[in-house]
């Protein structure tokens, strides 16, 4: 058989094998593939949510929004807590510079100090900011030494500054990636400065209208805590252990914080040298509290830094008084204002079918007197915690009108319904707060509506507390002769000439009775029995002796009289007065009666 033969090989295809899909190794280095590659991140941003953007700086703007809230309420209680020790006007004197310091430090030093610091700036704000407590306690011990002026100054700047400049250097930390790309480039540097300032200075206003007036906490150490707590839970971190020991502090040997503990211990201490407090409360008015002299018999109420009357109790159980229906005071002044019942008039009130109306309660000494003589007696207190510890710790009767209200108000409504014959045959004016007199109630428009609700016949009687060598007591009396021609003044104490001399200051209570007749000059009549009382005080005080005449005023006589629109011509003096008032405080008390409340 023959063989077969061999298969050929399959002939190779002369065909070119058809282009690869697949990229070539260097094909993104082509300028196709990166311009495809710059649309791709292009799509991906472009793809990122309007609301996370958003999200972003919401959270910026919050954190920011919060720290200066924080930092204001920091400077309104800062200001609260110094008022007893200081009062209100000496407390602020230099406080609104001190404040614009930190921010300006804090806001210039954001950098500085992220760089300098081995951590965030803003974990050691909750620190500070727990121990502004105990440092303002240990610091009050020495309000005497430093002084009214000083004293507030030194206070904040070792307690609250260090607090704000932190602040203020985490909200520029935190603006720095705000995205202003909306604002015109010339304004994109300063706007941030600006506004947060802005809301510093509007948040500040809001925390002393109701941080101050409706405190929402029952002390002002209360309030400094919630907003230290508040720095807490806004930048928690492991550095809180440093903050313990003030908390320990305050919780254990503060006499300043709302606790019995605190009263108890307060009690403790100022018990050595003879004084007790009985009650004490956060109102509308400031510190209010009743405090008690064992060792020399006597109660007084005092507000802030200054005393709103007092009352002898040592002679309660005398024989002499038993049964009587007024206490003795213990400042003159309020007997001698008693004396609107001796001004001689055409035809006499009396007693039982008179009307009077007192602005300003105090203890209530003088209402008290004007009921024990049977006048129906209405009294306008702004302060429910005062007239509760009147009628509580003093001997306030209870058979009175009381009305709960802004003298203002209330009297520019009643003198609004009331005829030209008027509706009291007394009024009594007698408002005073920390060495500085409550403007809108001796302006021009206050003293027309008291003329409007003043009988015909009836007599007012005037309390102006004030420095003699300042202007303000002679614009007052101005403004009330503008009202009511016929007045005579009187002091408490005559005039200490060696006094003025040493000090440059006459600082005094003076009261000005007036009526409504301009063609009868005032006269007294002598106190009988009756008008006494069977109180020792009234036989000393109650005639006025120490006349104050025309000459005495040397300075204020250029700056004509006050009205509500403006203000301006007392509200420049009132520091100097305050300062003064203060001094005047710290010789009536001891130092640890304002030191520890």
């Amino acid at each position: 058989m023959a063989p077969k033969p061999k298969s050929k090989p399959p002939k190779q295809s002369q065909k070119s094998p058809p282009p690869s899909t697949s990229p070539h190794p260097d094909s993104h280095l082509t300028p196709e593939a990166f311009e495809r590659d710059l649309k791709s991140l292009a799509a991906k941003a472009q793809s990122q949510t309007l609301s996370a953007h958003l999200l972003t700086q919401a959270h910026i703007y919050l954190s920011s929004l919060t720290l200066l809230t924080l930092a204001a309420l920091t400077s309104t209680a800062s200001q609260l807590a110094l008022s007893p020790v200081y009062g209100s006007i000496p407390a602020s004197q230099w406080h609104t510079q001190l404040v614009a310091a930190a921010c300006f430090t804090g806001w210039s030093a954001n950098l500085a100090l992220g760089r300098a610091l081995p951590i965030k700036p803003i974990l050691l704000l909750p620190v500070f900011a727990l121990w502004v407590v105990p440092g303002q306690w240990a610091l009050y011990k020495a309000s005497e030494t430093l002084g009214g002026v000083w004293g507030p100054v030194v206070t904040e700047f070792l307690t609250i500054f260090p607090v704000i400049a932190l602040s203020a250097a985490c909200v520029a930390t935190y603006l720095d990636g705000a995205d202003l790309s909306f604002l015109p480039s010339w304004v994109r540097d300063a706007t941030p400065g600006l506004v947060s300032y802005g809301v510093f200075k509007a948040a500040e206003v809001l925390g002393r209208e109701y941080a101050g007036r409706y405190p929402v906490v029952n002390s002002r150490v209360g309030l400094e805590m919630v907003v230290g707590a508040s720095y807490t839970l806004l930048a928690p971190s492991r550095l809180l252990v440093w903050a313990v020991p003030a908390l320990v502090h305050t919780a254990v040997w503060n006499v300043h914080a709302p606790t019995g503990w605190a009263l108890e211990r307060l009690n403790a201490t100022l018990g050595r040298e003879g004084w007790v407090v009985l009650d004490r409360r956060e109102s509308v008015t400031g510190y209010v509290s009743v405090i008690e002299s064992e060792k020399d018999g006597f109660r007084l109420m005092r507000c802030d830094h200054s005393l709103l009357g007092g009352e002898w109790v040592k002679f309660l159980g005398h024989p002499q008084f038993q049964g009587n229906q007024v206490a003795e005071p213990v400042y003159g002044v309020f007997a001698m204002l008693e004396a609107v019942r001796l001004v001689k008039m055409p035809k006499r009130i009396v007693d039982k079918d008179a009307k009077a109306l007192v602005i300003g309660l105090g203890v209530g000494t003088t209402p008290g007197a004007l009921v024990a003589h049977g006048i129906d007696t209405m009294v306008v207190e702004i302060d429910p915690a005062v007239h509760e510890f009147a009628s509580k710790y003093f001997q306030l009767p209870e058979n009175h009108t009381a009305v709960i209200e802004d003298a203002v108000s209330y009297t520019d409504r009643l003198a609004s319904t009331t005829a030209d014959d008027g509706q009291f045959d007394y009024i009594i004016h007698d408002v005073f707060t920390g060495g500085a007199e409550p403007i809108a109630l001796f302006t021009l428009e206050f003293l027309q509506n008291l003329h409007t609700l003043l009988k015909p016949s009836g007599v007012i009687a005037i309390n102006y507390a004030g420095d003699f060598a300042l202007p303000p007591p002679m614009v007052v009396v101005k403004t009330i002769h503008q009202v009511f021609p016929s007045c005579r003044i009187f002091r408490e104490h005559p005039r200490d000439e060696a006094s003025v001399k040493k000090h440059g200051s006459d600082f005094t209570n003076m009261v000005i009775f007036c009526t409504k007749l301009a063609d009868r000059e005032i006269s007294f009549r002598q106190p009988n029995a009756r008008d006494l009382l069977n109180s020792p005080s009234r036989e000393v005080f109650l005639m006025p002796k120490h006349e104050v005449k025309d000459e005495d005023f040397t300075v204020g006589r250029e700056d004509g009289i006050l009205t509500k629109n403006d203000t301006a011509k007392l509200v420049k003096w009132h520091g100097k007065s305050a300062l003064g008032h203060w001094k005047v405080m710290r010789t009536v008390l001891p130092p640890s009666i304002w030191e520890n409340w």
